[in-house]
């Protein structure tokens, strides 16, 4: 059943959000996909939400951003938008996405800095690297707490929805060398999207349309 929506006014609540790569291919190993994906998240920083920090998986992405309009309308942005400009860009005529995606509403600073500490160290502990600073997917352009941040408390029910935070997973073995260091491959020939099967979403996720 789906959870009730919420109309979220400009900027007062922050949100870990998650969302997925249909059958979690490993789409953004590639490394044009994963920088039209920087590109994308940098597009709508701005008019369709606050971006405070990112991270860019190959099956899988983690942001922390404040939603302008609301938490469904910045991520309709983010992945609509790909999926448009991967089709014009990237010659895609595939599915991208899983439906839906999960979201966990920032409750105080100590979340806040939690959240941050996980962005960071995504990479590491699905071994893509060993070192952060390698890791070129990867950002945090504004990762000061935001003080007019209202508590987790206010407004009406279910503001502290939980959902289900996604677990880094150790890459599959390409075919194909990754380039040192960073876990991406400049090229690689992904497989047609018309065999993905995977539908739905994990216990406790929030399964918006978008």
């Amino acid at each position: 059943m789906r959870p009730k929506r919420e109309t979220i006014p400009n900027n007062e609540f922050a949100y870990f959000v998650s969302t997925q790569t249909v059958g979690r291919r490993s789409l953004f190993r590639v490394e044009r996909w994963a920088r039209l994906m920087v590109d994308i998240l940098n597009h709508y920083d701005g008019p369709g939400y606050k971006l405070h920090a990112f991270v860019i998986m190959p099956d899988h992405l983690h942001l922390l951003i404040s939603p302008i309009e609301s938490v469904e309308k910045s991520v309709q942005l983010i992945k609509g938008g790909f999926s448009f400009r991967a089709k014009r860009e990237l010659q895609w005529n595939g599915e991208i996405w899983q439906p839906g995606f999960t979201d966990h509403r920032i409750r105080d600073e100590e979340d806040w800095k939690r959240h941050l500490e996980y962005i960071r160290t995504n990479p590491i502990e699905a071994r893509l690297v060993e070192n952060v600073a390698l890791y070129e997917f990867m950002g945090f352009p504004s990762i000061e707490f935001p003080q007019g941040l209202k508590p987790a408390e206010f407004g009406a029910e279910n503001v502290r929805a939980e959902a289900r935070t996604l677990q880094p997973e150790v890459p599959k073995t390409s075919a194909q060398e990754t380039m040192k260091g960073t876990g991406f491959s400049p090229s690689v020939n992904l497989p047609e999207s018309a065999g993905f099967s995977h539908r739905g979403n994990g216990k406790g996720e929030r399964a918006w349309s978008n």
